[in-house]
C-alpha cells in the first residue's frame, strides 16, 4: 500500500468511526430527549419560539414575547400601590409601579422573578424542557389509570438553570398522544415540599396545546416515583386547581 491509499484508507477508517461513534452516543443519551422531542413535535411548542402570549392567572394579566431566543416576561396586577408591572428579560428582572421603575431589593427581585418565570414555564411545557441547562433520563414506563406512560426525570445544570436548579421534576408522557399528563416535582424555595399534577382541561390554541392542572400534595414525603401509585390510589390531597384563562396566541415571523 502506498502513502496515498493510506491517507485514503486511514480517513475511510476515521470517517466509520465517527459515524460509529455518533450513533453509540445518540442510543445511549437520546431515549428521554426522543420523548421530549416528540412531545414538543405533538404540543406545537415551535411555534411558540417566535410568538406573543397573553393570558389571566389567579387575578393577574401575564405576557409573553418570545422571539428567536430572546424573551420577555411580565406580570400585570393592582396592589395597595397602583398597578404593579414585573418585567423579565434574558438579562434582568425590573419591578414598575405606576410605570415608574422602583428599586427592589435581591432578595426580594430573586423572588419576584422566581415567580413569574415558574408561571411561565408551567404554561408552555414542554417548550422549557429544551431548555441548554435540562439534563433529562429515561426511567421506563408505566401506566396510570389503565393508560402507557414513558416516565422522564429531569434536572438542571447550575449554569443556566437558574435560583432553583436543584429541583427535580418527573414527567409522565402519554405514549400514544406523546402529551405530558401527569408530573411531580420536589422544589426547595419557601420551605420546600412534593406536588403532584394532572392535566386538566387540555386545549388546542392557534396550533399549541394548553393545559390546566390539578395541584395535589403527598400526606407525608416521599419518593418522586411512587406519587402515582398514591394518586391512583387516591392517597394524595387535591390542593388547588391550576387554571389558566382567556390564553391568545399571537405568532410573529422570525426576524
Amino acid at each position: 500500500m502506498n502513502y496515498r491509499q493510506y491517507l485514503i484508507a486511514a480517513l475511510i477508517l476515521s470517517c466509520l468511526i465517527f459515524i460509529v461513534g455518533c450513533k453509540s452516543t445518540d442510543k445511549t443519551k437520546s431515549k428521554s430527549e426522543q420523548i421530549i422531542d416528540n412531545a414538543f413535535k405533538a404540543s406545537g411548542s415551535a411555534l411558540i419560539e417566535n410568538s406573543t402570549i397573553e393570558f389571566n392567572f389567579r387575578d393577574r394579566l401575564y405576557r409573553a414575547k418570545r422571539n428567536n431566543g430572546r424573551f420577555k416576561f411580565e406580570r400585570e396586577f393592582q396592589d395597595s400601590t397602583g398597578t404593579v408591572l414585573d418585567v423579565l428579560t434574558n438579562e434582568r428582572f425590573h419591578r414598575f409601579i405606576n410605570d415608574s421603575i422602583v428599586n427592589v431589593p435581591d432578595s426580594m427581585a430573586v423572588k419576584y422573578q422566581n415567580s413569574v418565570n415558574a408561571v411561565h414555564y408551567f404554561l408552555v411545557l414542554p417548550l422549557s424542557l429544551k431548555d441548554k441547562a435540562v439534563n433529562s433520563d429515561y426511567l421506563g414506563s408505566t401506566t396510570i389509570k389503565g393508560h402507557c406512560y414513558d416516565l422522564v426525570k429531569v434536572t438542571f445544570d447550575e449554569v443556566g438553570g437558574g435560583e432553583d436548579h436543584n429541583d427535580e421534576f418527573l414527567y409522565w408522557f402519554n405514549c400514544e398522544t406523546h402529551l405530558i399528563d401527569y408530573m411531580a416535582y420536589l422544589y426547595y424555595t419557601d420551605g420546600g415540599g412534593i406536588r403532584f399534577r394532572e392535566a386538566i382541561n387540555q386545549r388546542n390554541i392557534s396550533g399549541v396545546i394548553f393545559n390546566d392542572y390539578n395541584n395535589y400534595k403527598p400526606k407525608k414525603e416521599i419518593a418522586l416515583t411512587e406519587l402515582d401509585s398514591l394518586f391512583e390510589a387516591g392517597q394524595l390531597d387535591l390542593l388547588s386547581k391550576i387554571e389558566n384563562q382567556n390564553i391568545s396566541v399571537e405568532l410573529i415571523d422570525r426576524q
